[in-house]
This record gives structure tokens, C-alpha cells and sequence, in this order.
């Protein structure tokens, strides 16, 4: 099909036909993604409502669980926190008839500073200091007077706060690992149950899209398969006057267009609908008879050998400037040939040469004349072990290898050897 393409100068049209292609796939998907979740909207639909009021219901904040846990310490240890804050404030400000307070004492230390500041002047920020150090003392009385009377002995509070941990942990095994992996679960919960609600709705929209693009895929299919076939008209007729030259008169080729109807499938014109895919709306087979009367067959199920090389050599010439690939192998393209259509051979090998880079393994002298470069091969064995050497010919190794290809050498197969290669060099500057 790349081939084919590439002859018939057909990327522009597979572009914009892909393009169609790739987006009546993706709503494809999506559509069979609603069909799917409409079927089983009901239960999925009573499922998203009871987990989104189930969260909803808890009424959760982000803090919350590090608040309660600080809360629940609290009043399991409020006597504790009582008696250790009623103990500082006797030691700060209360006292006992054997202890005076820390707050008289240090009353009593302020007082002989400012007497010493009066005295003298440089100790005044001794004084000041005294006095920052009793106003913060007095402050954390006062503060820890607060924080006794805020101490709560509430066993029922203490009830409450455990049962709302409990609900938050029960929340968190279900929806996520802390409060905001749970309400983000419901957040999502509710982009779906509105996916889910509107599905109907959704359907009918790219029900719609869908047919409209089935429409234009169908148009774009259409011109590009008009396209192809003129092309593998055009292609048929010109391997044919190749297979000719290469001595196989009487043989056939063909492009076999397979199209396969489709009740799914991009509409024609003519009211039909065909399967489709990325590379269009029909697959294609070259087709081969390589001698009259044989009938064509599939390329691909051609034995191979020497008429096979010739059927590849002349496709491959054809199709020249369409083939991408860098490098051709030709082996046993000379059997059944004879000097005179060697020649052809070698030619069209030579032709092919200026666009690929062509490797041919041949034993007919006519054809290895053509090569720019001559690689003999050759078996040896070298202590008990059969080694295969390759190296490169030129000037009178060439000539003697070419003659060795023709039988003995001798004068005369030398002077043939000279002459392949002013034909070849003849025939090739011709072409």
C-alpha cells in the first residue's frame, strides 16, 4: 500500500483521510465508553449518591482530625492538666505561711534593684529588667489562671470526640488516606454522577459527530481509492513492458483492490458502506502470472528463484522513486537466462543502482560486467577448516574472473571478458 501510494503521489490524500480517521476513532471510544456506563448507569448513579452524601454528611473540614486529637488529649488527661496548672499557680502567686510566693520574692528582688538604680544610675537596666521579668511572671499567672478555668471534666464530650474520629477513620478506609484525599473523592464522585446523568445527552451529540465524520471519511476514501487505481493501471502496464524486456513475454501484473462491506462502515455514494481503516477504505495484493495461461496469484505466493528476481527487479524499477528502502539483494536472478537478456538485466540492475544501493549475486558473466564494483567469492581451507574469502576485483583480476565465468581462460575469453565490459560500459552511458 506505501508503494502504491508513493507511485501514485497519493501521501496528501492519506494524510487528510488519517486526519478524519484518527478522530472518528477517538469518538468511537468515547462513545463506547458512555454506551458502556449508561448500561449500568442506575447502579452506578444510587452508588456516586450515597458516597457523595456520605461525605457530605460527616460535614468534614481540613484540620479537623488533628483539632480532635488534641481535643480528645485534652480531656482524657483534664484532671492531670488541672492539678499541674493549680500547682504552678500556688508556687507563682499564692504560696503557703512556710513559703512566700515567687511572685512576693521576686516583688522584694524589684525593689532593692530600683533602690539600686536610684543609687546608681548604671544599674537602670538592671532595674528595667526586674520589671520585664515580674510583668511576664504576673502575665503567666494570669494566663494559667485562664487555661485551669478553660480545663473541661466532660466524660460525654470526650464520648463525642471519639465517635467523630471514629467516623473520620471509617471515611478515610473508604474514600482515601486523610481528609482532603476524601473530600477530593467526592469532588469526583460528583464530576462523574454528572457524567453519568448527562450520558444520554452526550450520546446523542456524538451519535450526530460520528455521522458526519463517517460522511467525510467516506468522501476522502473514495478520492484517494480513484487515486490508487489510475495509478496501479498506470503501474500494471509499465511492469508489464519491464517483464517484457527481461525476456518473460505474455506475463501479467495486477493490483487487486479487496473491499469488504461494512454496516458500520464509511458511506459511498452509491449507498454502500465498506470497512474501513487507517490506510483506507480497501487492502491491496500485487498480483503475478508469470507465464500465459498460469493466472494471476498473489506475489507473495510465488515460488522464488530466478523469475521471481526478474518479477522483483522489474517492480522495483518501476517503482524506483516511490521505494524508500536504502539497499536491494538480487540472488539467482540470471537462471534461466541467457548473454542476450543478461544484458537487459544488467542494464535495468544499473538503472536501479542510480536511486538504491543494488547487491547481485550472479554466475552469468553478461550481468557481473555491469557492477561498478566486482566482489569475487571464493571457498579455501586453511588448516582443516573451510574459510569463505571475499575481495574485491579490478583491471586484469576482473577480466580473468569474468572470463573463468565463461570456461577456460584463453585469449578468446579474455577478448569476450574486454568486451562485456565496453558493452556494459556502452549500454549503461546509453541509458
Amino acid at each position: 500500500m506505501g508503494l502504491l501510494d508513493r507511485y501514485a503521489g497519493a501521501e496528501d490524500l492519506l494524510k487528510a483521510y488519517g486526519e478524519v480517521y484518527r478522530q472518528l476513532v477517538g469518538l468511537r471510544r468515547e462513545l463506547e465508553e458512555l454506551r458502556r456506563a449508561e448500561k449500568e448507569a442506575a447502579r452506578r448513579i444510587d452508588m456516586l449518591n450515597y458516597q457523595i452524601n456520605e461525605i457530605e454528611a460527616a460535614r468534614l473540614h481540613p484540620n479537623e482530625e488533628s483539632e480532635l486529637r488534641a481535643e480528645r488529649t485534652r480531656l482524657a488527661n483534664a484532671e492531670g492538666l488541672a492539678s499541674l496548672a493549680q500547682q504552678a499557680i500556688l508556687t507563682l502567686d499564692e504560696g503557703s505561711p512556710e513559703t512566700p510566693c515567687a511572685i512576693d520574692l521576686l516583688g522584694n528582688v524589684l525593689k532593692s534593684v530600683e533602690g539600686l538604680a536610684r543609687l546608681d544610675p548604671t544599674q537602670a537596666e538592671r532595674a528595667a529588667q526586674a520589671q520585664t521579668i515580674y510583668d511576664n511572671l504576673t502575665e503567666l499567672t494570669g494566663n494559667l489562671r485562664n487555661y485551669l478555668e478553660s480545663v473541661e471534666f466532660n466524660p460525654k464530650r470526650l464520648d463525642q470526640v471519639e465517635e467523630r474520629l471514629n467516623l473520620i477513620h471509617s471515611l478515610k478506609r473508604k474514600y482515601g488516606e486523610d481528609i482532603p484525599a476524601i473530600l477530593a473523592f467526592a469532588a469526583e464522585a460528583r464530576r462523574q454522577l454528572e457524567t453519568v446523568t448527562h450520558a444520554g445527552e452526550r450520546i446523542a451529540e456524538l451519535q450526530g459527530l460520528e455521522s458526519k465524520l463517517l460522511t467525510e471519511l467516506g468522501q476522502r476514501g473514495t478520492r484517494l481509492s480513484e487515486k490508487r487505481r489510475a495509478a496501479s493501471a498506470e503501474m500494471r502496464r509499465a511492469i508489464e513492458t519491464e517483464l517484457t524486456d527481461l525476456h518473460m513475454p505474455g506475463a501479467q501484473f495486477d493490483v487487486d483492490f479487496q473491499q469488504r462491506p461494512d454496516p458500520r462502515g464509511a458511506p459511498l455514494q452509491d449507498g454502500r458502506r465498506l470497512a474501513f481503516d487507517a490506510t483506507g477504505l480497501e487492502r491491496i495484493e500485487f498480483l503475478i502470472a508469470p507465464n500465459p495461461g498460469e493466472g494471476l496469484k498473489p506475489l507473495v505466493k510465488i515460488a522464488s528463484g530466478g523469475e521471481t528476481s526478474r518479477l522483483m527487479l522489474a517492480l522495483k524499477n518501476v517503482l524506483a522513486r516511490a521505494d524508500h528502502l536504502p539497499s536491494l539483494i538480487f540472488d539467482e536472478i540470471d537462471q534461466g537466462i541467457g548473454g542476450r537478456v543478461g544484458i537487459v538485466v544488467g542494464q535495468k540492475l544499473w538503472q536501479l543502482a542510480r536511486l538504491h544501493q543494488v547487491l547481485c549475486i550472479t554466475h552469468l558473466p553478461q550481468l557481473a560486467a555491469f557492477g561498478e564494483q566486482h566482489i569475487g567469492v571464493r571457498k579455501q581451507v586453511q588448516e582443516g577448516r573451510t574459510l569463505t574469502l571475499a575481495e574485491e576485483l579490478s583491471g586484469e583480476e576482473r577480466l580473468t574472473e569474468l572470463a573463468q565465468m565463461m570456461g577456460e581462460v584463453s585469449v578468446g575469453t579474455l577478448q569476450s571478458a574486454k568486451e562485456m565490459l565496453a558493452t556494459a560500459r556502452g549500454a549503461s552511458h546509453a541509458s
